[in-house]
């Protein structure tokens, strides 16, 4: 696995208010945004910001705004293959693969692991954000 971080998504309770906030401190919003979720433009590293509950189902986590602090981070690869071969990876490493990589969607074939801690990583190749030399996501404008 690089080391690279392409997404945090946060889970919000108030989509609204999360894109208003971030607008405000100078994030741009991409086209591939909708209404559902917004996708915000970083230097390397990009902002998703996302229902909370949807985010833990889809992390595959109880939402008990306990011990889960509702971000889940996305680490984008170059295709399928590389999505499955980061999970094992990550499985052989001492994490636990919680959903195996599989077909999305929105298009794309993700799959999610926890780390030893249990810090969720959604591991994803997302045809629509195409990777620069260094492995960056690089979103549409």
């Amino acid at each position: 696995m690089r080391p690279v971080i392409s997404l945090v998504t946060l889970g919000t309770t108030d989509l609204p208010r999360a894109r208003a906030f971030y607008e405000a401190l100078g994030w741009r919003e991409s086209s591939q945004s909708t209404d559902e979720v917004a996708f915000l433009q970083g230097a390397g590293t990009h902002l998703g910001l996302w229902s909370r509950t949807e985010l833990a189902a889809d992390s595959e986590v109880t939402d008990d705004h306990g011990g889960w602090g509702g971000t889940t981070l996305a680490h984008n690869v170059g295709s399928p293959a590389e999505v499955d071969g980061v999970l094992a990876e990550a499985a052989a490493a001492g994490g636990t693969v919680l959903r195996a990589g599989a077909p999305t969607s929105w298009g794309g074939y993700n799959g999610v692991f926890a780390d030893p801690d249990g810090h969720r990583w959604e591991i994803a190749h997302n045809p629509a954000w195409p990777l620069d030399d260094a492995g960056r996501a690089q979103l549409p404008d």
